[in-house]
């Protein structure tokens, strides 16, 4: 029997036998080249440079403060700048079942279905 705790739902996924391991690790690369952090993105902006990136990043390692809370703390970045960054960040954010629709492991009804029964799981 799976429990929640004990698998996540592209493991789910592969046991019911929908999808290979191969699928996970293309789900998660296409997420890692979408999900891209704040801090990237404002550094590619040219508004943080690669250094106050790393010092925000280790701030972030001593503090439960997100990123961008953290940047406009120190005035790295402005909240606007923070607010901009995160629509743009939360626009283009795919989920794992989203990605594995996109490489075409399984259709959106799939995904949809076993999600629904994966979230039941208590």
């Amino acid at each position: 029997m799976f429990t929640k705790k004990s698998i996540l739902f592209g493991h789910y996924l592969q046991k019911k036998g929908l999808i290979t391991f191969n699928d996970i690790i293309d789900a998660r690369l296409l997420q890692m080249k979408n999900n891209r952090k704040i801090g990237e993105l404002a550094n590619e902006k040219g508004w943080l440079s690669q250094e106050n990136r790393n010092r925000i990043l280790a701030l972030q390692e001593e503090t439960p403060k997100k990123f961008g809370e953290i940047a406009s703390e120190k005035g790295y970045l402005t909240g606007e700048q923070v607010e901009k960054l995160l629509k743009e960040q939360n626009k283009n954010y795919l989920l794992f079942g989203e990605a594995l629709v996109k490489i075409g492991a399984i259709t959106q009804e799939e995904m949809e279905n076993h999600l629904k029964k994966f979230n039941k799981i208590k």
